[in-house]
């Protein structure tokens, strides 16, 4: 059987550039080759598409596209032509599934998800509309409140809006913590203790959007669940995130070392694991993901469980959870790639089965 060209894309114009960049070389170094054959896209922090040296990824991360071996890519949507093509060459490759481990703004939120749709190719993760709804953690909340999940109370506001920080203190209570509503990986969150803090909070948070959520900062512990499949998805048990320093910021995520990742969670029943599991099912189904997903929660009791938010490209980096957390369930790192790889096409051929004239 041939093998299928298995194509990874990486970089964007996200905050999150370099977490996409090791992401893609975890998930390079551990796709099963006797199956597939890779290719790697970097996407630049301009938005350029770079074919990138053939399975390497031993480049600076902060410099796709300005490195002259790093050959630009076109892409053409002309049915069964190939869809990708180097500049300077006749000849172009379509694809069997690729895996946009793009992480962020225009890469999460079903921008880069209609530009594959188009392109006619099966893709791991998410679709359009199940991207954008994990991006936004606003209508995030509002849709999984509506299927009878709790979520931490919260204000949502827009970058015009007159914000009456009083009120929010008033009703939420401190400390607080103000997030931009299209953001990952927990970049432009703060928490706040106090007032003064609070207005410059709310001014740091638009610089990254236009809409903000200012949330009750909530005592549960912080567990996560991972979840794989499409109709009928399977999930985890659950991890927990312990911060010796703070919060789960991007700082203790990827570089202050701060957080530890715990696999099961300590002292948490199987009933409880339980009722997390089947309550991020819920959820996955509510908010119309597919593929995978990782959906966090804030644990009291088993009564006082409340929806944090979820993550559908979650970080493939040799400190994620998404990994970790199926390989404590015994599917191995690139045993889950290829599953991925399944779903992905399963997902294609399912659509692709729907009528689409008259």
């Amino acid at each position: 059987m041939p093998k299928k060209i298995f194509c990874i894309i990486c970089g964007g114009k996200s905050p999150e550039h370099e977490i996409s960049i090791i992401s893609a070389k975890n998930i390079l170094h551990a796709l099963d080759l006797n199956l597939f054959d890779p290719v790697i896209i970097g996407i630049s922090k301009t938005g350029q598409w770079f074919i990138l040296p053939e399975k390497d990824l031993n480049i600076d991360k902060l410099n796709i596209g300005e490195n002259e071996t790093h050959e630009p890519v076109l892409l053409q949507a002309f049915g069964d032509k190939p869809i990708l093509m180097k500049r300077n060459a006749d000849i172009g490759f379509k694809p069997d599934v690729v895996f946009p481990i793009t992480h962020g703004v225009l890469g999460e939120d079903g921008c880069i998800q209609g530009v594959l749709e188009h392109l006619g190719v099966p893709y791991i993760g998410p679709g359009v509309l199940g991207s954008a709804i994990g991006m936004d953690k606003d209508i995030t909340k509002k849709i999984v409140s509506l299927a009878g999940i709790a979520v931490s109370p919260s204000f949502t506001f827009y970058k015009n809006d007159n914000i009456d920080v009083n009120e929010v203190i008033s009703t939420l209570g401190l400390p607080l913590f103000v997030k931009p509503v299209n953001m990952g990986s927990g970049v432009g969150v703060i928490k706040v203790e106090g007032r003064e803090q609070l207005l410059t909070a709310i001014k740091d948070a638009f610089v990254f959007d236009k809409k903000i959520l200012i949330e009750k900062a909530m005592i549960g512990r912080e567990v996560e669940t991972a979840v794989l499949g499409n109709n009928n998805p399977v999930g985890t048990r659950v991890g927990e995130i312990i911060v010796s320093n703070g919060f789960y910021t991007y700082e203790n995520k990827y570089e202050n070392d701060n957080a530890q990742v715990i696999i099961p969670a300590n002292n948490l029943s199987d009933k409880s694991m339980q009722i997390i599991t089947n309550l991020a099912l819920k959820a996955y189904k509510a908010l119309q993901l597919d593929g995978l997903s990782r959906i966090d929660f804030f644990y009291e009791d088993d009564n006082h469980i409340y929806l944090n938010e979820v993550n559908t490209l979650p970080g493939f980096t040799n400190i994620s959870m998404y990994p970790k957390l199926w390989q404590d369930a015994g599917l191995d790192f690139t045993t889950l790639l290829s599953s991925l790889a399944k779903f992905a096409e399963e997902r294609f051929n399912e659509r692709n089965a729907f009528k689409t004239t008259r």
